[in-house]
């Protein structure tokens, strides 16, 4: 396996669940390897919101069988959020980068101040130190002082910020249409070529 067709994803306890599905189904139609992080929070918000099913021991699987006729040799490597001992947690293993889609706010302010409490956190702050791509999907609003900082204090350390901020000029007629957009655009930023939307064309 290439190990830069490899891209780490978290997601964490903060509403958008569809964000992360449709991240993760882009990033497999691209046919790439995740390193799959779900919070205890994260799993709950994938089964009140995504719908999700069985244990979050066996998401990897049920992820596959999901997308299974959209896949296009995409993998998922599924690590306990505890596990400060796993392979993404050295800058030694190589990737494209990472995404943390949803971002709560708690996460957020983990890998702004550098906290690493676990592998979440962790794996971002190895992003950054090894200088790649690390892509953080915030999911809040209003937005307070704090958050504001610490959004600022992870784009000083060299994250994206991608709010959960759809666009409409595709004119999405779906929820998943919209949640595409977020999407695709993580999936620029981590240089995987995709069809999730149109680009804009101009007048």
């Amino acid at each position: 396996m290439d190990n830069l067709n490899r891209v780490t994803v978290a997601i964490t306890g903060a509403s958008g669940a569809i964000y992360a599905l449709r991240t993760i189904r882009g990033l497999l139609i691209g046919g790439v390897h995740l390193d799959l992080i779900v919070s205890e929070l994260g799993w709950m918000l994938l089964r009140e919101e995504g719908g999700c099913e069985g244990k979050r021991s066996e998401f990897g699987d049920y992820l596959l069988e999901r997308y299974k006729k959209d896949t296009q040799g995409g993998e998922i490597t599924l690590h306990a959020s505890e596990d400060l001992a796993a392979s993404i947690a050295s800058g030694s293993v190589r990737s494209a980068g990472m995404v943390v889609v949803p971002c709560s706010m708690k996460t957020l302010a983990g890998i702004a101040n550098g906290y690493s409490s676990n592998l979440i956190e962790r794996s971002a702050d190895v992003t950054l130190k090894e200088r790649r791509t690390l892509v953080i999907v915030p999911r809040e609003t209003p937005l307070n002082l704090a958050h504001l900082k610490n959004l600022v204090a992870a784009a000083e350390a060299g994250a994206a910020i991608v709010p959960a901020m759809p666009a409409f000029y595709q004119k999405p007629q779906t929820f998943e249409d919209l949640a595409d957009f977020i999407a695709g655009r993580v999936l620029n930023l981590l240089g995987i070529p995709h069809t999730l939307f149109p680009t804009w064309k101009g007048e």
